[in-house]
């Protein structure tokens, strides 16, 4: 009864400003509501001959559709009796009603819609199928889970198919409840075996977790409880695609996880630890081995990086390596960047295997131990810089793209905000250029360091550098690390030509000399010009006539 009230207002809310009910007082919409569902019952049992259970579930679940019938009415205020009349002379197309009424949003609906039919009678499959599932027990508004996720698939089995199949899954040991959970978890369930390879595996796991391990002793009997459960065992198994792990046996050694944590917050953790850069199959087990993670904030503590680093087990020579070669990590940072300071550092493996492997303990009594970091005096007035600034936003969300790299909270880098320009989503997407040139994370922040404006680069031009850089050049693109000023060199009026030149000069051997990058491409055109003279007298006339037919320009 809450359902159809809760269906009741939700169709309220989408057709009450319609021309036919605009006129109308709030309760006698609201009645007007229910008699439309009433009428498009009638219509579909009694003149479209479908079963009247079927015909109930279509009419009660399918609002926008109705809404949209309801509009088509003209003239007049709606009555019982309008409706009953337009619905003799406008049949409807049957197939748009029950796409929505099982649960695919109506801005989905048209694309499943069959070509060239309207009515059930020309095609009766998708009611059989619907028919056979709702009888077991499945949710009707829930039915399009399965139709989305198998590609209409299950929808086209044989009724005799269909009830072989959920007769299969009793036979494995499950209850008509932990069939529907795990059919609307895993949809891939319904498709022929052959189809896919994780079924016997699948099914195999989740007997043991839900008789051997006996979950289902701590689980509500209804299909409610049994589909959000198996959601969050979808949460698991979904991170180990490789098999690497007994997932089943994790999960039912460790069944408080699921038992005592919401999807989304196990979602949340997964995404978190994820990002520390190593396999998902770790992660898994991570969670499942140290749940007690799952109680920390990652999000909002504040933490000192040094500090933390000594505290899980970091080495006094390699926390002196991070005091002297990676200080734009250093100062406090969030829990939720950690991660990436962690790869900004090229430690995430080691810290990552840290907490894997039984010292989860230490991160959690770090945050109790140094509950409260003082915050850089640099950082702390760079902040007030920004309050005042012309565009306090734009430049906030530069400093937290810049955190969310492992940049920490310190003078430099506020001191590099200046030079980043454009947007978050272009910086990031600069970003992600570097990266997938080949360009390890940490050394890429490293080259921002050295020179924050390759992040100003247009990406199309970073890859046109990067390509000449390798390919004409026949350079390791490591070479950026060291000389990251490359990318903010002019490619057509720098590079290009510099580099040509410098080959002419070779194979004429001209000189012997094999010069730097850095010194061939840095260097000013005024010294430039000097030193190719000195090569040989008649060098600058060949470079200004052949490479670079410009007046010398002095910098």
């Amino acid at each position: 009864m809450m359902m159809f009230t809760k269906s009741i207002l939700l169709l309220y809310r989408h057709v009450s400003t319609t021309t036919v009910f605009s006129k109308l007082p709030p309760k006698s919409k609201k009645i007007a509501l229910t008699q439309a569902q009433h009428v498009l019952t009638d219509y579909l049992h009694a003149t479209r001959s479908l079963p009247y259970p079927y015909a109930d579930q279509i009419a009660k679940n399918s609002f926008l559709s109705l809404s949209n019938l309801i509009s088509k009415l003209q003239g007049g205020s709606f009555t019982f009796n309008s409706l009953v009349k337009f619905l003799r002379y406008n049949p409807i197309n049957e197939f748009e009603f029950f796409f929505e009424s099982i649960g695919i949003s109506y801005s989905k609906v048209h694309s499943f819609l069959p070509h060239n039919k309207f009515f059930f009678s020309e095609d009766g499959s998708l009611l059989d199928a619907a028919s056979v599932l709702s009888e077991f027990g499945f949710p009707w508004d829930k039915l399009g889970l399965l139709y989305v996720e198998t590609g209409g698939s299950v929808f086209k089995r044989s009724v005799v198919e269909l009830k072989g199949r959920l007769c299969f899954f009793k036979r494995y040991g499950f209850c008509n409840v932990q069939v529907i959970g795990m059919c609307l978890a895993f949809p891939f369930l319904f498709l022929h075996e052959e189809e896919q390879g994780q079924f016997h595996g699948l099914l195999d796991d989740l007997k043991l977790v839900f008789l051997d391990f006996d979950l289902a002793g701590s689980v509500e009997g209804s299909v409610d409880s049994w589909y959000e459960v198996c959601r969050k065992i979808r949460v698991f198994y979904d991170l180990n695609d490789d098999g690497k792990y007994n997932i089943g046996e994790l999960i039912g050694r460790n069944k408080s996880v699921i038992l005592e944590h919401g999807e989304e917050e196990l979602i949340r953790k997964v995404e978190y630890f994820c990002k520390f850069g190593v396999k998902k199959e770790e992660v898994a087990l991570l969670i499942l081995q140290g749940s007690e993670l799952l109680n920390i904030n990652l999000e909002t503590p504040v933490i000192n990086v040094l500090k933390l680093l000594k505290h899980v087990g970091l080495s006094s020579e390699d926390l002196e390596d991070v005091r002297r070669n990676y200080g734009h990590v250093l100062g406090t940072i969030k829990m939720s960047n950690l991660p990436s300071v962690m790869r900004a550092l090229g430690l995430h493996e080691w810290f990552f295997n840290k907490l894997k492997d039984g010292d989860h303990q230490l991160l959690m009594s770090y945050i109790t131990t140094y509950p409260n970091e003082d915050q850089d005096k640099d950082y702390l007035r760079g902040l007030e810089t920004i309050r005042v600034s012309r565009t306090p936003i734009h430049n906030m969300n530069k400093l937290n793209f810049l955190h969310a790299l492992g940049f920490g909270e310190n003078g430099f880098t506020m001191s590099i905000l200046n030079d980043l320009h454009g947007n978050v989503s272009e910086l990031q997407e600069r970003f992600d250029c570097l990266m997938n040139s080949g360009i390890e994370f940490s050394k890429v922040c490293k080259m921002i360091t050295i020179r924050p404006r390759i992040l100003s680069q247009n990406p199309e031009i970073l890859v046109q550098k990067i390509n000449f850089l390798c390919q004409e050049m026949g350079n390791n693109i490591e070479i950026l690390v060291a000389f990251p000023a490359f990318l903010c060199h002019d490619l057509e009026s720098r590079i290009k030509p510099r580099y040509r030149f410098h080959m002419w000069v070779k194979e004429r051997g001209l000189t012997k000399k094999n010069y730097s990058i850095a010194s061939m491409i840095a260097t000013s055109n005024k010294n430039f010009v000097a030193r190719i003279s000195r090569i040989h007298p008649a060098a600058p006339k060949h470079w200004f006539e052949q490479f670079y037919p410009s007046k010398l320009a002095s910098e």
